[in-house]
């Protein structure tokens, strides 16, 4: 279906109505939100559009107001358009998809549907983005071209952070609409896409409010405490730090047991129906309102005290009392264990197999999961891997259902599973039967899932759009050292994969980097990306490194490794191979230096960048604050004024400004609209990242050094002034000045008399002088010490 949209109607604007609306205008689309006109309008107010408009224009504000942000970029407001059901419906005539978003009820959404069936064109796409409401209740009375183009489409709330895209189909929707949504979700809006059947919660809140359900009843049988089991349930075994018990605050616990009810009363053949039971403790928290985050309480409770550190004291409920009180520190065994073992697997292992009661809520759980989620093929899904994109991105674990079985091994889990009490589908003991150990394999650089329809392995569909490196471990490397492996990822095109801690940036990674554009030179190769898979392209520079030289006054040693990692970065530049640098969540310091030296950047959008290093009483020193310079003097038009593009320049180092997105990255200069995009789906960004590469490559020419056009002395005076600002406005403490200072001199080329042309060379010179200077300053090495011991800047 060739389809492309370009307007959008979003009918209701509660929280999931707003942020789907905010997220749409994210993606550049011309957006109309409508709501209910006020029930408790006066006379006077009733023919007044903005009284009538109320509550869609509240919602709206609330949303551009949220944090975090629902926009990527502040500018987009101006994308979403307001309205009300009674005036405005038929404006929907314009929009090509109308997702109604209204309350979870099932005669409301079908008077909504009504309407839009009366002024809709033909071949628009209405969806539902209910949660629980089966979708072809939905289509009664309806049109045949509604129905034909109707489906749901279910976000997760924030829509704009949380990426799993539910996409429903009745037995009336044309085959080629859900092609679209699969297609749409995952190129524009981002998403992983994920195909359900029309069943109770779909997959993620079916298999999600399971596992909460089980936890829940787990806690109660082995008498552990919620602040342990939320612990156990966190990163420990690969999941937010929410865990559990403040999942459930978070969620709303009102919201949790409609779902569980829900479950209940319309799964009939649900074989654990009975783990769906509402506990005592949560029916005493919904008799009292105590529905979690939204009504100040639930099982956590913050009080107007305040602990040693000035943080509000949290108090959790004992569950057997019923009563709020102080967590106590833990002292389980496994706890302990998780934290020693970096690695998730091995972690899983480790903890599946720990002898006390939090290794038997692990054990008991997860044996629980294996059992459910085979048993849901195919009453929900007809594919494994469904349910494991499904739990992974709407539910932030690390590892899908499937995937942590693995992990445990297929035997193990399926022999513990039944002497548990548990019931196998037989489908996975044929599986284990056929002399297979694993749901999913690796070969040739592609990853394989077991098909259970067929009884065979199948490439995961759409796969070739991808680059996993994961798929890539069979393969041996082109290059490897202690921080970096280079791949070959196909098409002549070479990718650069940080694995030192964090990706931290140390000798290791910027030896990799010379030696991998070395390999890329010399080889018959079209260029490298430098990317990789993880959470965080990269935190930034090795603090730890830096903070030793420092520590030690080293200073021949600091200045050989600043030299090292600005000549590494103008290596970037100045290849004779494309170079493509692959981002998504942090990008700081260090790697925001590398990225503005790339011919190109795939960001992903969500991306977060920033030169940061003021926070830790330094400079960029990487080339990044050279880089501005150069960049404001490419900006500079003959008979401008140029001082506030210096300003503007100067500002985002000195206030170590972080992009909230990708798009908003440009807004710093971090990004150029000419050189760097956006790719909306964080695990297309390296596969796009190697297209950009084959786009330059047949025509590559090395780039030519830059001549920098700096203002000497008459753009210090400025930036003096502008550091002053920032201290008046208490943005900058003295340290942060004479920071602020020290940036100022390097990007008007220090104290020349005049404007000048000057080298690049000489910008990084006197970016090396000022970091190795700032390195000398107790006030900085408080801050580094700061830093590496809480994770948090110091303002000193």
């Amino acid at each position: 279906m060739s389809k492309r949209i370009r307007k959008a109607a979003v009918l209701g604007s509660g929280v999931m109505g707003a942020g789907i609306a905010c997220h749409f205008a994210n993606i550049g689309l011309e957006v109309l939100m409508l709501d209910i006109v006020p029930f408790d309008l006066k006379d006077e107010e009733k023919a007044n559009p903005a009284a009538r408009n109320r509550i869609v224009n509240t919602a709206l504000n609330n949303a551009l107001k949220s944090r975090p942000a629902a926009l990527y970029d502040k500018n987009f407001a101006p994308r979403i358009k307001t309205g009300n059901f009674d005036d405005d419906m038929a404006k929907i005539k314009d929009c090509d998809w109308i997702i109604e978003v209204v309350v979870e009820n099932l005669d409301i959404k079908k008077k909504v549907f009504a309407q839009v069936d009366q002024h809709r064109k033909p071949g628009s796409f209405v969806t539902s983005n209910t949660s629980g409401i089966p979708i072809h209740l939905m289509l009664e009375g309806r049109s045949e071209d509604f129905q034909a183009h109707f489906c749901g489409t279910h976000f997760f709330n924030p829509p704009r952070y949380l990426r799993l895209f539910e996409v429903i189909p009745t037995a009336k929707t044309k085959p080629e609409v859900v092609d679209f949504f699969m297609h749409y979700g995952d190129v524009y809006l981002g998403k992983q896409t994920v195909l359900c059947k029309d069943t109770p919660a779909f997959i993620g809140n079916r298999v999600g409010v399971y596992a909460m359900a089980k936890i829940y009843q787990l806690t109660t049988e082995l008498g552990l405490s919620i602040d342990d089991v939320d612990a156990l349930t966190g990163p420990t075994l690969g999941r937010p730090k929410t865990g559990t018990f403040r999942l459930g605050d978070l969620v709303g616990h009102d919201t949790a047991a409609k779902v569980i009810q829900g479950i209940k009363d319309n799964c009939p053949n649900d074989e654990q129906a009975a783990t769906f039971n509402v506990p005592g403790y949560l029916q005493f928290l919904l008799d009292n309102k105590f529905l979690g985050n939204k009504t100040g309480q639930g099982f956590f409770k913050k009080t107007a005290e305040k602990d040693e550190k000035g943080r509000p004291k949290i108090l959790s409920l004992n569950l057997e009392t019923l009563e709020y009180l102080p967590a106590a520190k833990s002292d389980l065994p496994s706890l302990k264990l998780g934290k020693q073992i970096e690695d998730l697997p091995r972690r899983l292992k480790a903890l599946f197999d720990a002898p006390d009661k939090g290794g038997e809520l692990v054990r008991k759980s997860l044996l629980g999961l294996f059992a459910y989620v085979s048993n849901r093929i195919p009453e929900i899904t007809d594919s494994l891997f469904s349910i494991d994109d499904a739990m992974k991105a709407g539910y932030a674990w690390e590892l899908g259902p499937f995937e942590y079985w693995d992990a445990i091994g297929l035997e193990k889990g399926i022999q513990m599973a039944e002497a548990q009490g548990e019931k196998i589908a037989q489908w996975v003991k044929d599986l284990h039967a056929a002399g297979h150990t694993s749901f999913y394999k690796r070969e040739g650089g592609k990853r394989y899932f077991y098909d259970q329809a067929k009884k065979a392995y199948a490439v995961i569909p759409g796969a070739e759009s991808f680059v996993i490196l994961d798929n890539y471990r069979d393969q041996a490397p082109v290059f490897k050292n202690d921080e970096t492996i280079l791949h070959d990822i196909g098409d002549g095109v070479l990718c650069l994969e940080f694995t030192s801690p964090h990706n931290s940036i140390g000798g290791g990674v910027l030896n990799g980097i010379n030696e991998a554009i070395k390999i890329a030179e010399e080889g018959d190769w079209n260029g490298l990306v430098i990317g990789n898979n993880a959470t965080n392209f990269t935190v930034g520079a090795n603090l730890f490194m830096i903070a030793q030289l420092a520590y030690q006054q080293d200073f021949d040693e600091l200045n050989m490794a600043v030299n090292l990692f600005q000549q590494t970065t103008l290596r970037a530049r100045y290849s004779s191979i494309p170079v493509v640098v692959a981002t998504q969540g942090y990008c700081f310091g260090g790697g925001c230096e590398l990225l503005m030296h790339a011919d190109a950047g795939a960001i992903s959008a969500e991306s977060y960048i920033g030169l940061v290093e003021v926070g830790v009483g330094i400079i960029p020193g990487g080339g990044g604050t050279k880089e501005f310079a150069v960049r404001a003097s490419d900006e500079f038009r003959e008979g401008d004024v140029m001082i506030p593009t210096l300003v503007d320049r100067f500002k985002a180092i000195a206030m170590a400004s972080v992009s909230t997105s990708g798009s908003e990255a440009f807004n710093y200069r971090y990004l150029l609209p000419h050189r760097d995009f956006i790719v909306m789906n964080k695990d297309r960004a390296i596969a796009e990242a190697k297209n950009k590469v084959l786009e330059l490559a047949p025509n590559y020419t090395q780039p030519l050094r830059k001549q920098v056009t700096v203002l000497g002395r008459t753009g210090l005076a400025a930036l003096y002034v502008a550091a002053n600002e920032l201290k008046l406005g208490k943005y900058a403490s003295e340290h942060d000045v004479k920071i602020a200072r020290k940036i100022a001199y390097v990007l008007c080329g220090g104290d020349l008399t005049g404007s000048q042309v000057v080298s690049e060379q000489y910008l990084l010179d006197l970016e090396r002088e000022a970091f190795l200077s700032l390195c000398g300053e107790q006030k900085t090495l408080e801050r580094i010490s700061h830093m590496l011991q809480t994770n948090k800047p110091l303002r000193n």
